[in-house]
């Protein structure tokens, strides 16, 4: 497969060349990624600012039926969808499946509800102005697309988080110009030939991609972008905003996360481990939401850890194709290295290794096992930076306010976790907690709820309604009452 550009409604030979996209489980290549040059990123930027005045004045039904033809596009090509999408990512079959191509599909149909692209702020009246009664106005609040807008995702789930930018967006009159992570932009592809076939009109989206950082910081720098939005670590996201700052561009910024599971002394167990033990197998720990510094008081922290160290063990490492197979391949050599690391780094501070810690076969892909690191402290490196590995990392509290004071001394605040069987004490600890989520008694999410961080996990609040928010600016027109 050599993928080509696709750039104001064409299908474009990358003037950079391209590169090799690998298969994080075997090391063998899936296919080659185009590289753009930075001419042919400011083409697709102008393409989609040129595209942008006709589809903002398009009636929210007719994108509505766009992005409904997508979403059965998708649905219908599930099965090769997903085996790409798990190709590129080292994802197993049910979650490639499920949590990336069918949650791609899920967004592009929530998106093509009329009501989300007509979401309305109820009309105000004023009841005096500083003239008295004469001075009474009319106010009505409206939604207005931002314009362009840059998708930039992460290589973790590239159909659900690229879905996740693209369908509000477009719902809302903006037009985009996607930027895929580099590791597995071929799925992205996919989608714009979905979105291609459904009828979006040439311009409304664009897809460019390169290995070289400079492909994106073109795109987040030229000056037909209005709005970037970006799902990655809090570095890059910094740096982009930075570029933001400068022309007063909106930010969407979802960034990383190390989120604190208080396991309180009257937890049920098993639930906990249930739901903390999701960071070994989902996205094998890659995942920013992921529950990576355990919490646990006194009282249930033995038992805890042992259940934890059980739970890690009996996880089947290995080919994501084989059904069996629970925890898969992290995305590359060098990441692989850099949560080894990390691991290294517990041990060196003092961290008792309980469970994994080594390279475990086969020889060949990009493996980590389940590891599940003991008796830290919250000043370690492993409990203050993210690791985006199957790494947990268990600290023990005596009274509740000290676990409290330790989930909220991190520089990310996305999304924490609490666990008591006392419901009421727990959404009492959740309300303390400096994150932008909290679940309790579950890692569930609601694909509703508003989802974002506090500090430095980001800025803005996306999924579901609140992603009209993000991707729309409010506009008041007034007229005598």
């Amino acid at each position: 497969m050599r993928q080509r550009l696709f750039l104001g409604g064409a299908w474009v030979e990358p003037e950079g060349g391209f590169y090799d996209v690998l298969d994080p489980a075997t090391e063998g290549t899936v296919g080659s990624a185009p590289e753009a040059s930075r001419d042919q990123v400011h083409a697709a930027c102008a393409a989609a600012r040129e595209a942008f005045g006709a589809w903002s004045r398009t009636a929210p039904e007719e994108r509505a039926a766009v992005l409904a033809r997508a979403a059965e596009l998708i649905r219908d090509r599930l099965v090769p969808y997903a085996e790409l999408a798990q190709a590129e990512t080292g994802a197993t079959t049910a979650t490639a499946r499920g949590m990336q191509v069918g949650v791609a599909a899920a967004r592009f149909r929530r998106y093509a509800r009329v009501e989300s692209a007509e979401w309305a702020i109820p009309p105000q009246i004023n009841e005096a102005g500083p003239m008295g009664r004469a001075g009474v106005m009319g106010a009505l609040a409206v939604r207005q697309p931002v314009g362009v807008v840059a998708c930039i995702s992460s290589y973790n789930n590239p159909w659900a988080n690229a879905a996740g930018k693209i369908a509000p967006a477009l719902a809302m009159g903006n037009t985009v110009v996607v930027k895929p992570a580099p590791q597995d932009p071929l799925s992205v592809y996919r989608m714009a030939e979905a979105l291609e076939a459904a009828g979006v009109p040439p311009g409304v989206v664009n897809v460019v991609s390169g290995a070289s950082v400079e492909v994106g910081e073109a795109v987040v720098s030229s000056g037909d972008v209005d709005m970037v939005s970006f799902t990655g670590s809090t570095a890059v996201g910094r740096r982009i905003a930075e570029v933001c700052g400068r022309d007063m561009k909106r930010q969407l910024m979802e960034l990383g996360g190390k989120g604190a599971a208080l396991v309180l002394d009257d937890a049920d167990i098993g639930s906990a481990v249930a739901g903390i033990g999701t960071t070994f197998s989902f996205y094998s720990g890659q995942i920013c939401t992921a529950p990576t510094r355990v919490l646990a008081q006194r009282g249930v922290y033995d038992r805890l850890v042992e259940q934890l160290a059980v739970c890690a063990r009996r996880l089947k490492v290995g080919d994501p194709r084989e059904p069996d197979t629970v925890v898969g391949p992290v995305i590359s050599a060098a990441h692989r290295e850099r949560v080894e690391s990390y691991i290294e780094a517990g041990r060196k501070e003092g961290a008792v290794v309980v469970a994994g810690g080594e390279r475990p076969p086969p020889a060949q892909g990009f493996y980590v096992s389940p590891t599940l690191l003991a008796d830290c402290t919250n000043d370690m490196t492993v409990a203050r930076e993210e690791i985006f590995g199957p790494v947990v990392s268990v600290i023990p509290f005596d009274e509740e306010d000290e676990g409290v004071a330790l989930a909220n001394d991190s520089d990310y605040g996305l999304i924490d976790y609490v666990w008591s069987a006392d419901v009421a004490r727990a959404f009492r600890v959740a309300r303390r907690l400096r994150a932008g989520g909290v679940g309790v008694n579950t890692v569930g999410r609601n694909m509703e709820a508003p989802f974002g961080g506090f500090k430095k996990s980001g800025v803005g609040r996306d999924v579901g309604s609140y992603a009209l928010h993000a991707y729309s600016e409010v506009q008041s027109i007034v007229w005598p009452g």
